[in-house]
């Protein structure tokens, strides 16, 4: 049933919209400028907020669990006085081997309120993702097709209610 669900999560980003309208919405996405970019990174802070409330995580590893969704695991890479670096992904099992799945490596800036894709993996499981070009011609092409990618993840993993809260009763377990 797991395993179901988790390949069923992976072709849900795709579900009746073909490769040419991910093309199409990308396009109509891009920034003319760099500060397009900014706000999109400012959008993700939002979000990754809303998932994950605290400046300071309190935690090193946490697993956030939803009915409708596979777990995602986040664990903090570096903390430093304004930034925040962190992967968050699903991990995905296929025949003995786990797979994480985008794997995504995050930065919050937390003077500035903003979330940054540093890197994404170049090869995504899921259908949706392959569509979002991650190494382009300019970094401005580059960085926005990562985190035009993180951005609408965190909404997604919004409207399936998950979130890493400290507390015990909370949706996330800490780790």
């Amino acid at each position: 049933d797991r395993r179901q669900r988790q390949m069923c999560i992976r072709d849900r980003y795709s579900d009746g919209v073909n490769t040419r309208t991910h093309q199409q919405l990308l396009m109509q996405g891009r920034p003319r400028s760099l500060s397009g970019l900014m706000g999109l990174y400012e959008s993700s802070y939002a979000r990754f907020m809303r998932l994950a409330p605290y400046r300071e995580l309190p935690f090193d590893e946490a697993i956030s669990s939803s009915p409708a969704d596979s777990d995602v695991h986040l664990r903090v890479l570096e903390r430093c006085k304004f930034t925040t670096t962190l992967q968050l992904t699903y991990w995905f099992e296929n025949e003995g081997e786990r797979t994480a799945d985008p794997d995504l490596t995050i930065r919050l800036y937390h003077d500035t309120g903003q979330a940054e894709a540093l890197h994404c993996s170049l090869h995504p499981r899921c259908v949706a993702l392959r569509d979002f070009k991650y190494q382009e011609k300019s970094v401005l092409e580059s960085q926005w097709g990562r985190n035009l990618m993180l951005n609408k993840w965190l909404a997604y993993l919004l409207e399936h209610q998950h979130g890493f809260i400290a507390d015990t009763g909370s949706i996330g377990r800490i780790t």
